[in-house]
């Protein structure tokens, strides 16, 4: 995801701080022409979103797209279940890996690629309590250690 055609709609900020993300896959999303209009905006919310695995399809459910002001009639329900797009060995290969105990599939970000509307996914791990304050410790120590080498070099 590194690319200079890439441009970030949004991003799941809380998903480093609640899970180990154990590995990322790249998917499309099945939108309706408002819906793309809408992400176009920036108006998608991925805060309390998950995927789920149903029949050998895979969906993400939860993700918030607001309506298109000028839609009207052709807007869809905001939380609606969306399929994403990939391909079927990369469902059964996250489905059997989401069997093992205490992983889930979230989402991390929703990003333009060109002009498709691409998703990051994860397979990740929940925290403990303890592991989130571990986390919280290290982020404030390394944020520390580059505070004094800032100030060093000036």
């Amino acid at each position: 995801m590194a690319e200079s055609n890439v441009k970030i709609i949004a991003k799941n900020k809380q998903a480093y701080h609640l899970y180990f993300i154990e590995d990322t896959f790249e998917t499309g999303i099945e939108l309706v022409g408002t819906e793309v209009k809408s992400m176009r905006m920036g108006k998608v919310n991925l805060k309390d979103s998950w995927i789920s695995i149903e029949k050998g399809e895979a969906f993400i459910k939860g993700m918030h797209i607001s309506p298109y002001e000028k839609g009207n009639i052709f807007n869809k329900d905001p939380l609606r279940e969306r399929r994403l797009l990939m391909h079927k060995y990369e469902i059964n290969k996250l489905f059997g890996l989401m069997q093992r105990d205490g992983y889930s599939i979230i989402p991390i970000s929703v990003y333009f690629k060109k002009s498709r509307i691409k998703m990051e996914i994860a397979l990740a791990k929940g925290k403990k309590l303890h592991d989130k304050r571990e986390s919280a410790a290290e982020k404030d120590a390394k944020r520390d250690i580059e505070r004094s080498l800032k100030e060093r070099s000036k």
